[in-house]
């Protein structure tokens, strides 16, 4: 067995399509059908029912799966064992976040670190898919919530302003009313966010016009006319068109965490880059 042929088998396991597994892995789907029907012949067993919704695991598939991962997980190991010792400043940073965030907060500040650091590269991977730092899918994670997985460094890294913004020429609403006023806000899977409960309880007669989980998107709305919306503020801030509003008492602030695995603590290009994102951001 090729060991890179089981990354491809755990891959189309756990998205249960070719394509899907493709783009997880960075290759194209043909080579991903290649390489499984190359690993089924070396292991003389069919691993994967093909439906019209994807592929299955077969109970053969089921059987190994765990072995699959057990050697993913010391794979994984043995790869940040070494990495972790590596003290050159050159190399690449795999780095997560929101989209907002990634780019009107850490994108500044990593256009700082390239200038000073040359021989680096930063790939920046805008994902609400919460990526796996054992696997190394990421580096470095950035997210409001704490983490909770073995093996994580963390670190609460700044407490991020929201305010409530709206079209430049729109008249400022009452405090306990908003009637006639819409409001664009985080999707009905997201209604339980503190913002989005600060603004139905501050505007009780505003209407949700339009619902998304991409806050970009409701800056953009925001912004042609759509309603109101209660935005990051470096986010609201450098979005054209629109304006804060001041409605006596500010939405709710939201912390920001960072981790990364235990095993990369000593890697020379994570710690400098994480000097530098602490000391712009950690104070803001």
């Amino acid at each position: 067995m090729d060991w890179s042929d089981i990354r491809v088998f755990l891959a189309i396991a756990r998205t249960g399509t070719l394509g899907a597994a493709a783009r997880l892995t960075g290759q194209t789907q043909p080579t991903m059908g290649r390489r499984l029907r190359a690993l089924e012949s070396a292991v003389g067993q069919t691993l994967f029912q093909r439906t019209t919704d994807g592929l299955i695991l077969t109970d053969e598939g089921t059987a190994v799966l765990v072995y699959a991962e057990r050697m993913e997980e010391d794979a994984n190991a043995f790869e940040r064992a070494l990495l972790g010792k590596e003290q050159h400043l050159s190399g690449t940073l795999r780095v997560s976040s929101s989209d907002w965030f990634g780019i009107h907060v850490l994108t500044p500040v990593f256009a700082t670190f390239l200038r000073s650091h040359p021989r680096l590269s930063i790939e920046l991977v805008t994902d609400s898919r919460r990526l796996n730092l054992a696997r190394r899918e990421a580096d470095l994670v950035f997210r409001i919530t704490p983490f909770d997985e073995a093996d994580v460094i963390q670190r609460k890294l700044m407490k991020m302003a929201y305010a409530l913004y709206g079209p430049i020429d729109v008249v400022p609403p009452t405090a306990g009313d908003g009637e006639g006023y819409g409001l664009v806000t985080m999707n009905s899977a997201f209604e339980t966010l503190p913002d989005v409960s600060w603004v139905k309880a501050i505007l009780p007669k505003a209407h949700v016009v339009f619902g998304s989980n991409n806050r970009g998107a409701q800056a953009r709305m925001c912004a042609e006319g759509g309603g109101l919306a209660v935005l990051p503020c470096p986010l609201g801030d450098n979005t054209a068109g629109i304006q804060r509003i001041d409605l006596g008492e500010a939405p709710p602030s939201r912390d920001v965490w960072f981790g990364y695995h235990r095993d990369l603590r000593q890697l020379a290009r994570l710690r400098a880059l994480l000097d530098l994102v602490i000391d712009r951001l950690a104070n803001v």
